[in-house]
Order: structure tokens, then sequence, then C-alpha cells
């Protein structure tokens, strides 16, 4: 692992970390260089489910929330700028000294101009296409997030996929989904529950398994999805396994690890969705017209089709997962 930039301006005297208390870390990675970090005195703030596991296994005291008062606050900016706004308000608001780091392209230039306003800059790091910089105190109370939007009856929060609105593949994927799904469906990375919400519309489905890794998109999901039917699961979808086989599986797979495009994702959902169906059991998904999902179907289903779509979604039906693959 190379060097952060939190490591190098550590080890180069130009950023001092306090000798006592408490560091808050919201939103690291599980790739994160962390080395410079008391391991003992750290508490990670991570509510992504795969981060927060890999993180949990390198010995590190992970928490879905923060709490208490600390000496120290590192922020890695995550990318939606409300919710990184939100972050750093929050360190202002627990730790003494607040620190932040992140990429150019993801706007760390234009929150640390924001952030002289508001604060006194002790100092600053550049280093590999990117930023760190820290201070003390500063006004931040336009920046505190109370929680949740309401956007048209539904429930969002800063930072979770969609939260601005109907994510539009989701609802072409609600408009091609047949009338009966079966009693036990899932829906994988359900998000704040739009799909599931649609789903638990059709009477015989008796059981909707929520699995979605976001923890504070799954709280709005709660909201959003009040229905004795539906069970709440925060975990990896491509990990989860269900209690009992599903007839049909449901999903908008995401098909980005952090600001890269990585189809490989999309193809594990559809790998972990054939699992969990009974063999005459039926995926039902929505991608974006160029990803290259068709051939990943192929090896793990015996029969695959294009229902609907349009220049930029399509929308795939696969059914009977193949006995190879259990």
């Amino acid at each position: 692992m190379s060097h952060s930039r939190l490591t190098l301006a550590v080890e180069s005297g130009q950023l001092e970390l306090p000798s006592e208390g408490k560091i808050a870390v919201f939103a690291p990675t599980a790739a994160a260089d962390l080395s410079a970090l008391p391991k003992d005195r750290s508490t990670l703030v991570q509510p992504f489910k795969p981060d927060f596991d890999a993180l949990t296994a390198q010995g590190f005291d992970c928490q879905i929330e923060a709490a208490g008062s600390f000496s120290a606050a590192v922020v890695f900016l995550p990318r939606a700028k409300a919710q990184a706004q939100a972050l750093i308000a929050q360190a202002a608001d627990l730790a003494d000294l607040v620190i932040v780091d992140g990429q150019k392209n993801g706007g760390v230039d234009s929150m640390l101009k924001e952030c002289r306003k508001r604060a006194d800059i002790l100092g600053s790091f550049s280093k590999a296409h990117g930023k760190i910089f820290w201070f003390e105190g500063g006004a931040f109370d336009d920046w505190r997030r109370t929680g949740q939007t309401d956007i048209g009856g539904y429930v969002t929060a800063p930072g979770v996929f969609s939260a601005d609105g109907i994510d539009p593949a989701s609802a072409a994927l609600v408009a091609a989904l047949p009338d009966k799904l079966g009693r036990h469906v899932a829906d994988l990375g359900a998000g704040w529950g739009f799909l599931s919400k649609a789903i638990l519309e059709r009477p015989e489905v008796e059981t909707l398994y929520l699995v979605e890794a976001d923890h504070t998109a799954l709280e709005c999901a709660k909201i959003n999805v009040q229905d004795d039917r539906a069970e709440f699961h925060w975990a990896d979808a491509t990990q989860w396994e269900p209690r009992a086989r599903m007839n049909a599986v449901v999903m908008n797979p995401p098909f980005h690890t952090g600001r890269t495009a990585d189809p490989d994702l999309g193809r594990a959902f559809i790998s972990a969705a054939a699992r969990m169906l009974a063999p005459n059991g039926s995926l039902w998904l929505v991608a974006n017209r160029h990803l290259p999902y068709e051939a990943t179907l192929s090896t793990v289903f015996a029969s695959v089709e294009e229902i609907a779509g349009d220049n930029r979604f399509k929308i795939l039906r696969a059914d009977r997962p193949s006995r190879a693959r259990r």
C-alpha cells in the first residue's frame, strides 16, 4: 500500500495529531491507508457494510454513527457534496481538530475554499492529485443536515443513491415488472425502497427481503416501506444468504466502486441472485445499455431475454438458474 496524504502529512511534521483522546474517522474505505492513526484510539464511522466489515477485520473499532467527543476527526470526502458538508459540520461539532482529505476531481479544492470562509485553516498538504487540510473550530451551521429529505412522498438522505429523485432506470424496471412475481422476493441493492414499495403492491408477495449495504439508505427504506411483509437486511448483497430460496429477485445493481465504473460489481450481483433463486425462479434487472451483463447471465441462467428498454436502459429477465452454480 502506498502512503496516503494523511500519513505523509504526519510523517513530514506538517500535521500533528493529538497525543491523547479519541480520533473519529468519517467515511474511510477499506483500502484507505490509516497507518498514521493510533488504532486503539480511533473510531471509524462507516455505514457501508463491505467497508465496515473489512475495516473491522483489520482490527478497527467501526461504528455506523459517531457519538461522544473527540480530540480530532478525519473526514475522507465522499462523492456527494451535501454529504461531505454534513460530515465536516458533524466533525467540527464533535472534535477539536478537523482534518479533511480528498481528491481534486472530488471537489477538495472547492471544499477548502468554502471552509476558509467558516474557519481558520491551520495547514494543507497536496499529493497524488489530492489535498489534505486541517482546521480548528469554525461556524458550519449552514452545513448541518437534520436528516432525511422528502422527494415526492419518499424519504432520502444526502449521499444515498438517487437522493434527489426517483432513478429513471428503476422507474423503467417497475413499469416492466409482471403482475405476479411469486411469494418470496428479494430486492438486492434496495436503496431507499422505491422498487420494494412497487413490488409490495402485489398481494401474492408474502415476504420481501430488502438487502442494502448503505445503512443510511436502509433507514430511509424503513420509512418508505412500511409493510409487515418487508424484511430489512443491512448486508453486502453479493454475500447475503436468504433463509429460503427466492421465487424472484429484482434489482438495479450498482456499477461503480467509488468513482470508477466497475461492471464486475453488477456481475457479482447477478451471480448472487442465481445462488439464492429457486430452480424455477426469475431475475428481473435493469442496467445501462452499455453494460455487458448478458454473457454473465447466460452462464448462470438457462434463459435470458431483454423484455423492454430504450437507448439508455435495458430491462433483462433471466429464468431457471443453472444447477451448475449450486
